[in-house]
């Protein structure tokens, strides 16, 4: 056997028995954690070593790793652990685990090194007192060495089952053939241009048309690539459940076209939607499926690696069937699969599993990152909080015992912050320090009474907590690329109240180095446009390689006709309401079908519906509501039936407009009566003025691009396959500026009217 194991790994398969337990929480950050242990290296002596690469052999299992710090002169090894909260409260299995690891590494440093003992020190370091906790065992060479043999020997069956399917994968991966007997037009360029990205440790920027298949036009390259590369893993990103179901079935779809090359694939979905008792607490004494998880676990994960598709259904199967949680049963397979489809947060959170695992671990991974121009929101969304004050409000007039002082002071914090704001709307590019104090000394409090008397912590209560906690991370990311503001609102009594916002404007800082820690990433989009943007809001490496491939749409296929006589700005919007009204009802008259109708806002929506409800009653139509549920979502799709007749009502940017597949018939046209620039409102404005001190083009990258962004992929659902044809009306005056056009895909034709 010839298997290698992270020592991290090893001793979270190997050491981990009893519950889970996450009560002992919230760890710290990724940064946080690195900065932690900075800041405990930086405090020894000038020989110490820092990362001490290791590697160690047991019967053909190779274990490798690095330890934090060995001190020559103490003869010393350390593991570091950053940590909040009473230290006497962590979970025994947790500390164990940490002794695991520490014993591995001191093993593999004694071997090395030829030394007869050690001295093995966990060192925790809390990171909101900066106070350090040694706990230190002395241990003899042989007595270490026992202890790594037993942990591989936990191991060695596992390994040598992985080994070998391993082996059957590579070999059916290099025999890997496409499942269809030819590329269609696009395919074959965006698949060779993403394997030499990989091949040479590449990024790329790809925008490509619906209608190329870019899914299978992007895995299938990767899967190539896995052995020549010696990728560890592959994962695929979506930003919407859709795109995680036409992943999974396309790998499905290689998998049967290609003489089956054993992958084993993993999707992980939101915590909420995997929960099977969401009114317990993840802890052996509330939650039935947390007692004894780590007991059950190796037999559920034996079962669980029997299957090569571990999907939501299949996973949940598993779990059950061994009393285990669902949730955190997908959580351990990760380190046992090949390819995980999961949402960006996976990877590009701060808290990010699939990041995390990569790093500790040391995987080499590929990324995909389906859809990727919502990547921008998303990944300023992920670092941004916000915090309300009628929360606070409510918190406080329950007079929650042993809170009572902590939540005064976090409130007079509060008012001091807007005390002589006399606008509702405020901005700054500072964070509030002693307001920030104050949200650290709440979080204090709140984790002594976390660790004493869980069950006493209701929903609300725990909700404000998790708020409080984001407010205080992000707090540390603070910096120019950054937004703090203040919005003030009336509340009960008319006492005023505040929603205070840390918001991220360039996520670039922060998501750029979960670029360049991976092999390569590939973002890839019908609307990539322009990549500077792209490039300089997601942090894009500068090597980072560019394609757009060519759409295999016809111009003939759309008619693309532009009304400029119409404006649907905010002002002009009820004088717009009859000329659209009349637009819809000729087209349909001229040709009956199906037709989306896209809008700015649902109360703009519901006019020009409601108008022609009242004028042209025998159009038959529908419309999208604010808050559909999947259910609801399912039924407004349902309407668009092959060779059916009516219009559906839509948001522009919302559900509709992307993510939606309407061959055929099925849609034959669509009306946009937005530009879909964002809001004019003081929030965008300050966004305004941020990006355009830094790239010169403000109003372009807060408004212009995502708008017209949004106004293209809603013009996507018409055309969607080489056989279809349909009609696009653009309404708005805006739509005939050059600047305008020049984005939109060069395919398209368009006359004004």
């Amino acid at each position: 056997m010839s298997y290698s194991v992270a020592v991290r790994a090893l001793c979270e398969f190997s050491a981990k028995v009893g519950d889970l337990d996450l009560r002992f929480t919230p760890s710290p950050s990724a940064e946080q954690g690195i900065e932690g242990h900075r800041r405990v290296v930086a405090g020894r002596g000038a020989g110490y070593e820092a990362e001490v690469a290791l590697s160690g052999e047991y019967r053909g299992l190779k274990v490798r790793g690095r330890a934090d710090g060995y001190d020559p002169a103490r003869n010393r090894l350390e593991e570091i652990k950053t940590h909040r909260g009473d230290l006497s409260r962590q979970p025994d299995n947790h500390r164990q685990l940490h002794w695991a690891q520490a014993k591995v590494y001191a093993w593999l440093l004694c071997q090395s090194r030829g030394l007869p003992s050690i001295e093995v020190t966990l060192v925790y370091l809390d990171i909101d007192s900066q106070r350090q906790t040694l706990i230190s065992e002395s241990y003899q060479a042989d007595a270490l060495q026992g202890f790594f043999e037993l942990q591989c020997q936990r191991f060695i069956a596992w390994a040598q089952a992985q080994e070998q399917r391993l082996a059957t994968r590579d070999e059916g991966l290099q025999a890997l053939s496409f499942p269809y007997p030819q590329f269609r037009q696009g395919q074959r360029q965006l698949a060779e241009t993403l394997y030499k990205a990989v091949s040479t440790g590449r990024c790329l920027l790809a925008q490509a048309s619906t209608g190329i298949g870019k899914t299978l036009g992007t895995l299938f390259p990767l899967l190539k690539a896995m052995v020549p590369q010696r990728l560890d893993k592959v994962f695929f990103l979506t930003a919407k459940t859709p795109g995680r179901k036409l992943a999974l079935d396309t790998l499905q779809q290689i998998e049967q076209g290609s003489g089956q090359p054993a992958l084993r694939t993993l999707e992980l979905i939101a915590r909420d939607k995997a929960c099977e008792h969401p009114d317990s607490a993840c802890h052996g004494e509330s939650c039935p499926l947390a007692r004894g998880f780590y007991d059950r676990l190796p037999a559920a994960r034996q079962a669980a690696g029997q299957r090569q598709l571990l999907d939501q259904a299949g996973l949940r199967e598993v779990a059950l069937a061994h009393q285990v949680c669902p949730y955190y049963l997908a959580q351990e397979m990760a380190r046992w699969v090949d390819v995980v489809v999961a949402d960006y947060n996976y990877y590009f959170d701060a808290h990010a599993l699939l990041f995390g695992l990569a790093q500790a671990n040391q995987w080499r991974v590929a990324v995909l990152v389906d859809e990727a121009h919502n990547l921008v929101e998303r990944g300023r969304q992920m670092y941004s909080a916000s915090f309300d004050q009628g929360q606070l409000l409510a918190l406080r007039q329950r007079k929650l015992e042993g809170l009572g002082s902590v939540l005064d002071r976090l409130n007079r914090q509060w008012n001091a912050l807007y005390k002589a704001q006399v606008a509702p709307y405020q901005a700054s590019d500072r964070v509030p320090e002693a307001f920030v104090g104050a949200v650290q000394q709440f979080i204090g409090h709140m984790q002594e009474r976390l660790e004493q008397t869980p069950t006493q912590v209701d929903g609300p209560l725990l909700q404000f907590y998790f708020q409080a906690l984001q407010f205080s991370r992000v707090a540390e990311l603070f910096d120019e690329h950054y937004l703090f503001d203040i919005t003030q609102r009336q509340g009960p009594r008319k006492r005023r109240l505040a929603t205070l916002c840390l918001r991220n404007v360039v996520p670039a800082r922060l998501l750029g180095p979960r670029m360049q820690a991976a092999r390569s990433v590939t973002l890839f989009s019908a609307t990539l446009g322009p990549q500077q943007f792209y490039r300089d809001l997601l942090g894009m490496p500068k090597d980072t390689a560019w394609l757009e491939v060519q759409a295999p749409f016809r111009a003939e296929q759309l008619q693309v006709r532009i009304v400029s006589d119409v404006s649907t700005r905010y002002h002009q919007r009820q004088a717009s309401v009859a000329p659209i009204v009349a637009l819809i009802a000729e087209q349909y008259q001229r040709q009956p079908g199906n037709y989306l109708a896209f809008f700015s806002s649902f109360e703009y929506l519901q006019q020009v519906a409601g108008e022609l409800g009242r004028c042209h009653g025998q159009i038959p139509s529908w419309s999208q509501a604010a808050g559909m549920d999947e259910a609801a979502r399912e039924a407004f799709l349902a309407r668009f039936v092959a060779d059916g007749r009516g219009v559906g009502f839509a948001v522009l940017g919302g559900a509709f407009a992307e993510g939606v597949d309407l061959p055929g018939t099925r849609l034959i046209g669509a009306f946009v009566a937005t530009l879909g620039l964002p809001q004019v409102n003081p929030v965008n404005e300050q966004f305004k003025q941020r990006l355009g001190r830094q790239y010169g083009a403000g109003y372009d990258y807060a408004y212009l691009y995502p708008g017209v962004r949004k106004v293209i992929q809603a013009a996507g659902r018409v055309i969607r396959g080489d056989g279809d044809r349909g009609v696009l009306l653009l309404i708005d005056e805006r739509f005939a500026e050059p600047r305008v056009q020049q984005m939109f895909p060069g395919w398209w034709r368009h006359a004004a009217q």
